[in-house]
């Protein structure tokens, strides 16, 4: 018999990943904030349920949706760009509480390699995150208390910045000036590859680790969304002129590779 697994935030990449994990003959729980979109979840075949999590509650019926599932994927953004002060560890102490309290016992935790901060050079998963930003700080707060829980063991993937259909950087960057920042390096990943992550560590059973989801290629900023914008017929995005040689993080994946494993949508397609 196939894992039950609930899907926390069926948005962009929650929803097909949920598809695809019931094209795999998973039974899937998934929730939405949106009234709205809980009959499109059921006609999809995901069990909906409508939850909001706040840092002083959690709207809906979570112990219901947790009571069903063995598996828990959190797939809810910190939501804290721009002036936006949220308290996003507020809400994960929340829903671990709510986890403690259910037969849950296996979590996978979506985090970014924001909690990296500005580190120069190759990282992956044994370096010492040291974030910067708001969001990087709370996220790694969550991952540790994630995966310091005694009741469950977490694995936490650091996502890259996101790409597929009708969502990519270029989009934003297309015809702007003086767009800084062009001679650091990508660390990008597809849609299609975050979701091939994820049911590889449910396939495989590979519970309490760290993997970074990016795709091994890393060209400057320059580079690559000038290319972008070529592609699309769009206006390219200017930068200044500048020699310096490649410098910013470029952020590796090994956990997934030295497992054998390899992502296979390429972020130039």
């Amino acid at each position: 018999m196939s894992d039950r697994i609930g899907i926390l935030g069926c948005g962009w990449l929650g929803f097909p990943l949920a598809t695809t994990l019931l094209e795999n003959a998973y039974e899937v729980h998934g929730s939405t904030t949106s009234k709205g979109k809980i009959s499109v979840l059921r006609e999809a075949g995901i069990i909906p349920y409508q939850l909001i999590l706040s840092e002083e509650k959690i709207d809906g019926n979570i112990s219901k949706f947790l009571g069903h599932i063995d598996i828990l994927i959190i797939d809810i953004p910190p939501g804290l760009r721009g002036k936006n002060s949220e308290n996003f560890v507020g809400k994960i102490k929340l829903l671990i509480h709510e986890i403690e309290k259910s037969q849950v016992r296996r979590i996978i935790f979506v985090s970014s390699t924001s909690v990296y901060g500005d580190e120069q050079g190759e990282v992956s998963e044994a370096s010492v995150p040291e974030p910067t930003s708001e969001s990087g700080k709370q996220l790694l707060e969550c991952e540790h208390l994630l995966m310091n829980a005694e009741e469950f063991q977490a694995t936490i993937i650091r996502f890259g910045g996101l790409i597929g259909p009708d969502r990519h950087p270029v989009t934003m960057l297309s015809g702007r000036e003086n767009v800084f920042n062009g001679n650091a390096p990508v660390n990008l990943i597809h849609r299609d590859d975050c979701i091939l992550l994820i049911t590889t560590i449910i396939k495989n059973n590979y519970w309490g680790e760290i993997f970074n989801g990016v795709y091994p290629s890393h060209p400057s900023k320059r580079e690559y969304y000038t290319s972008e914008a070529k592609k699309r017929g769009i206006p390219l995005p200017k930068y200044p002129q500048n020699t310096a040689p490649l410098s910013g993080k470029i952020v590796v994946g090994k956990n997934f590779k030295e497992k054998g494993h390899n992502f296979k949508t390429s972020i130039h397609a």
